[in-house]
């Protein structure tokens, strides 16, 4: 089976297509919505999970091609820089996946990397730059 990990974006016009569900149906593909941010009428953008044959996989990307959406792996990774850390937590609450907790008796902030879906959200929260998006 092929896992692919990659971001959508969909220009205003195909906002209101049902794209997921065409590669579900037609390519029986398997998709999970990482994040989403879709607004009708407005550009949109579709981070997801899609596994399925090599051959279906192929095939569904070729199809998102030819409707014109621009896709882009997902081949951002997030890393955490545990000596700039100083374990204020703020980027534990913004976290939608737990890749990062904290251990409240001891206010240690730990990461899990294989939870983190690269986001970004964290990013933006830590006011002391410890979590940087390596490309």
């Amino acid at each position: 089976m092929a896992v692919k990990r990659l971001i959508l974006n969909f220009p205003a016009h195909l906002v209101d297509q049902p794209v997921t569900y065409q590669l579900i149906r037609k390519f029986d593909l398997r998709v999970n919505i990482l994040r989403a941010r879709i607004t009708p009428r407005e550009e949109g953008r579709l981070m997801v999970e899609v596994s399925g044959r090599k051959s279906s996989l192929e095939a569904g990307l070729g199809y998102l091609a030819e409707l014109g959406l621009a896709v882009e792996p997902l081949a951002r990774e997030v890393t955490w820089h545990q000596e700039r850390c100083i374990e204020c937590s703020a980027c534990v609450s913004i976290c939608p996946t737990g890749a990062l907790s904290v251990e409240r008796s001891a206010m240690h902030v730990s990461f899990l990397g294989d939870k983190c879906i690269a986001c970004e959200l964290c990013v933006h929260v830590c006011p002391y730059k410890a979590m940087e998006i390596v490309f």
